[in-house]
């Protein structure tokens, strides 16, 4: 397949999605920015908040290999749980001092909230 029909196709698999592909692009962030955080919160609200970024592309890749609608919408919940815990965890990190806002991943917060929503409305629907 050339790359130009790569735009039009229809994701195959969960690699295909470009809401997972954010959710890495997400995770990589939360790594880098909680490399930051004091060496004390290693095993607290760092581990924390890099568990909750992992699980989000990873609830989105099983929920996608499952094999009902059903069980894909659930996945894709659990994930859009997850990004809230990862928030909020944010929210408190930063309200602490113990990191600096960074826009850039509230930007990616924000539009993979929308993007998850938008594809569990579009399998609830048909």
């Amino acid at each position: 397949m050339d790359e130009g029909n790569n735009k039009v196709r229809k994701a195959t698999t969960f690699r295909d999605l470009v809401v997972w592909r954010r959710t890495i692009e997400l995770g990589k962030a939360v790594y880098k920015t909680t490399q930051t955080m004091p060496n004390d919160e290693r095993y607290g609200l760092t581990q924390q908040m890099r568990r909750a970024a992992v699980s989000i592309p990873s609830n989105i890749a099983e929920g996608n290999a499952r094999r009902s609608r059903q069980d894909y919408i659930r996945f894709l919940v659990i994930a859009r749980g997850s990004l809230a815990e990862l928030e909020t965890q944010l929210i408190i990190a930063e309200e602490l001092k113990m990191l600096r806002k960074e826009q850039t991943m509230w930007d990616l917060i924000g539009e993979t909230t929308r993007m998850l929503q938008s594809l569990i409305n579009s399998l609830s629907h048909h």
